[in-house]
């Protein structure tokens, strides 16, 4: 899924798109199972009488209650937390109902390091941590799947900015010291 183009610049392209590592979601998973067949045998055990539909629908309320808390909720929270790295900056994109997010321009961000435990290399995960100047301090991004890679681009977009803003510059530069006020006319 594409990034809300709405939210970048009209020279700004999207580079890489992320959410957290799927293996977040797996103990969402599981816990669904767990409450699928837990609540099926439940129900299937309460004895025949006229309560029965009574109790069963108590245990069916009791699943369904169980299931948003412990399994829609970490789905919608992994579905709607975005890491984004464009041509000009990172975004960082969090939250359900209340959103919190920050935006790092390419040319504030001075480190960018990544880490793995030895569970994250198995599973190719990590947390990369991009350094800015300033009171905000580190932004750290957990969970990222291909977190060596991720942290071998950042660096690379970095620079790329970094000559981009240089060849911008010295085309100003030029303007300037040869008097030129605007685009160069053909034919003069």
């Amino acid at each position: 899924m594409a990034y809300p183009d709405k939210l970048l610049a009209d020279d700004e392209e999207v580079v890489r798109h992320l959410h957290p590592h799927w293996l977040t979601v797996f103990w969402p998973v599981v816990v669904f199972l767990v409450l699928v067949g837990g609540g099926s045998f439940g129900a299937a055990l309460i004895p025949e009488g006229s309560n029965q539909g009574v109790y069963r629908l108590l245990i069916t309320a009791l699943v369904l209650v169980l299931a948003v808390v412990f399994v829609t909720v970490p789905l919608l929270r992994w579905r709607t937390t975005h890491y984004v790295i464009t041509t000009h900056r990172v975004l960082y994109r969090v939250g359900i109902l209340s959103r919190t997010g920050r935006d790092i321009g390419l040319s504030r961000i001075t480190d960018v390091s990544y880490r793995q435990t030895l569970w994250d290399r198995i599973i190719n995960s990590g947390t990369v941590t991009i350094e800015t100047p300033g009171e905000s301090g580190a932004t750290v991004w957990s969970a990222i799947p291909d977190s060596d890679a991720v942290q071998q681009l950042l660096n690379h977009v970095v620079e790329e900015d970094a000559d981009r803003r240089a060849q911008e510059s010295a085309g100003y530069l030029g303007q300037y010291y040869r008097g030129d006020t605007g685009p160069v006319q053909p034919g003069r």
